[in-house]
């Protein structure tokens, strides 16, 4: 049975783009290698991920009047994702990916157009309504939204992205309100220590995932447990934007359909690693009968402790 799952944030119209290197050496003119486009932005990308799953996205999220906004909700309609919570914005969010030869990316979102939205609380909270899971993402519009949506009874999850500090100022409303939490490595000393403390300081997180960018990812669960999963890709790396949004989508996808956290993980790791062979990672998903297939050959999860 598919889950029903309202994701709140910014989708976008991007554009992708190869670089010889980084640092990107200026030159008056340079022709790419390659070039592609899509729809994407955080709730954009978990919101195509878990449609392609199976699940019922209500996507909350707004969308300009501009050229680019007639690109974004025609793509989102021929999806499924075109629904009321898509609202009229004056301007979309649009953004750049350069991408070197390694599959590094140096990405240029331009939220500004969408962060200064006053989203309807009203809108989220009707779409909340009989919903599995409220994923929130730490987009600016929603921010004023979180309290109330935490207090809907429907578990909240977010994907707080390059963090640091467990008592990130602009983080901690969702920190706050979250029973799963996820993250990137990236800024992290420590990302056990950095699981141990994030259950020491918010005792409604139950699961605290962190992205290990080419080592995979970790989870932690309230229990104590601790479990890693080596990443794993079919073929060379080419675009890694986006990579931390599919772990995150498909983990909660999997979750919520067998409760299995461990496996959830796996199957997030195991779509993050298709993805990144891929020019535009956001245009590519695996169906639910896809991804099952490549988690059969994947690696298993290891297992071991936070709390020790």
């Amino acid at each position: 049975m598919s889950a029903a799952i309202v994701v709140a944030g910014v989708t976008s119209l991007y554009v992708s783009a190869a670089v010889p290197e980084f640092p990107l050496r200026y030159r008056p003119s340079l022709t790419p290698d390659w070039m592609g486009a899509g729809v994407s932005g955080a709730a954009g990308h978990i919101a195509r991920v878990q449609r392609a799953l199976g699940d019922q996205v209500r996507l909350c999220s707004p969308v300009g009047r501009d050229a680019a906004g007639l690109l974004i909700r025609a793509e989102l309609g021929r999806l499924g994702l075109l629904g009321p919570g898509v609202v009229e914005a004056a301007e979309s969010s649009m953004g750049v990916v350069l991408v070197d030869p390694d599959g590094r990316r140096m990405g240029l979102p331009h939220l500004t157009p969408v962060a200064r939205v006053a989203y309807p609380a009203h809108v989220l909270h009707g779409l909340a309504r009989g919903a599995d899971l409220l994923v929130l993402t730490n987009a600016k519009f929603v921010r004023p939204l979180v309290p109330e949506a935490a207090a809907l009874g429907v578990p909240v999850a977010v994907d707080v992205h390059r963090v640091a500090d467990h008592d990130d100022a602009y983080n901690r409303p969702w920190l706050e309100a979250a029973d799963i939490v996820f993250c990137s490595h990236e800024r992290l000393a420590d990302p056990r220590a950095w699981v141990a403390g994030l259950f020491a300081r918010y005792p409604r997180c139950r699961l605290a995932g962190v992205g290990l960018g080419a080592r995979g990812a970790m989870l932690g669960l309230r229990d104590g447990r601790l479990v890693t999963v080596a990443a794993v890709t079919p073929g060379a790396v080419v675009n890694t934007a986006g990579a931390g949004d599919t772990l995150f989508a498909t983990f909660l996808s999997e979750l919520l359909r067998t409760g299995d956290a461990p496996a959830a993980l796996r199957a997030g790791v195991v779509q993050a690693g298709w993805k990144i062979t891929h020019r535009v990672p956001a245009a590519a998903s695996l169906s639910r009968a896809e991804l099952a297939e490549r988690c059969r050959a994947a690696p298993r999860a290891v297992p071991a402790r936070w709390d020790r």
